[in-house]
C-alpha cells in the first residue's frame, strides 16, 4: 500500500469517505509535503493522473484539491505542463514602517536598491493635497526599485516635504534607502496605510519585469511628525511575488459598542 493511500485510509479509519472528505485529504497530503520541506518551491507536484492512481479516487476530486491549492497560492498550475510548488511570498507588515532591506536580508536573501530618479519637482494636485502644500510648490521626488535575489519586488514612488527633510535631495541612497533615511532623521508619530489592487503602468511593469496585465498590490503610505505631513509614498508589489499583512494583540484594540 502506498504512503499516500495509507494516509487517506488511516484518516478515515477504514470507512468509506465522501468525495468532499477525500478532496480535503488530498489537499492536506500535498500541503504537508510542502510544509515539511519534502517538496520545495519549483518542484513538480504529481499529475492528476498520478494522484488518481495513487489515491484511487475520481479525477474531479483530485482536480478540486489542486484547484483550491492553486487558489490559496500553495501551488502554480501551468496548462499543458503540470502543477508546481509555488514560491513563498515575502510578507510585509502594515502596522509599522517596514525596512524592506532588513526583511529581505533576514530571510537570508540578497538585497539591492536601484535608484531611478531623484529630483525637486512641482507638486501635482494629489501630492500637494496629501502633504498639505500648495499645488506647484516645490517637493522632493524619488523613484527606486527594490530587489530580492535580483528579482524586483517593490517599485517605490515617493514624495517628501522639503520643510521636514531639507537635506533629503542631497543623499545618494547608496548606504541607506529613502525610508531608512527618513525614519532616522525625521521622527514620525502618525502613519496611514491604504492598500489597493491595481494594474501597473507600462513603465512600472517594465521596472518590475512583469506583464502589465498582471495585478499588483499598491501600498500608499503617509507619515506625519507633530501634525505636519512628512512623506507620501506609493509602493507597488507584483501580486504573485509579495503579500502584505499584520499580526497584533486583540486586547490592545479599542472596545466597540
Amino acid at each position: 500500500m502506498s504512503t499516500a493511500t495509507s494516509s487517506v485510509r488511516s484518516a478515515t479509519t477504514g470507512k468509506s469517505s465522501t468525495p468532499s472528505a477525500l478532496y480535503q485529504q488530498v489537499k492536506d497530503f500535498i500541503a504537508r509535503k510542502i510544509s515539511d520541506g519534502s517538496w520545495k518551491p519549483g518542484d513538480r507536484v504529481p499529475s492528476e493522473a498520478d494522484l488518481v492512481a495513487e489515491f484511487g479516487i475520481a479525477r474531479m476530486t483530485v482536480n478540486r484539491a489542486l484547484r483550491e491549492l492553486a487558489d490559496q497560492g500553495r501551488i502554480v498550475r501551468v496548462a499543458g505542463v503540470g502543477s508546481f510548488v509555488a514560491q513563498e511570498k515575502p510578507q510585509s507588515t502594515l502596522l509599522q514602517i517596514a525596512n524592506i532591506a532588513d526583511e529581505i536580508r533576514q530571510r537570508g536573501h540578497d538585497y539591492r536598491c536601484e535608484l531611478i530618479s531623484l529630483a525637486r519637482v512641482a507638486a501635482p494636485l494629489d501630492v500637494a493635497a496629501a502633504l498639505d502644500l500648495r499645488t506647484g510648490e516645490s517637493v522632493y521626488s524619488v523613484m527606486c526599485v527594490h530587489f530580492e535575489d535580483d528579482v524586483p519586488v517593490q517599485f517605490e514612488d515617493r514624495y517628501v516635504n522639503p520643510r521636514m527633510a531639507p537635506d533629503f535631495i542631497h543623499e545618494d541612497f547608496e548606504s541607506a534607502t529613502p525610508s531608512e533615511y527618513l525614519v532616522k532623521h525625521v521622527p514620525f508619530d502618525q502613519i496611514e496605510h491604504v492598500v489597493d489592487a491595481v494594474l501597473p503602468t507600462p513603465e512600472q511593469a517594465a521596472h518590475l519585469q512583469m506583464p502589465a496585465n498582471q495585478p499588483c498590490l499598491l501600498l500608499t503610505r503617509r507619515t506625519w511628525s507633530a501634525g505636519v505631513p512628512v512623506t507620501l509614498v506609493r509602493c507597488l508589489h507584483p501580486g504573485q511575488r509579495y503579500r502584505l499583512g499584520s499580526r497584533f494583540r486583540a486586547e490592545k484594540l479599542p472596545a466597540r459598542g
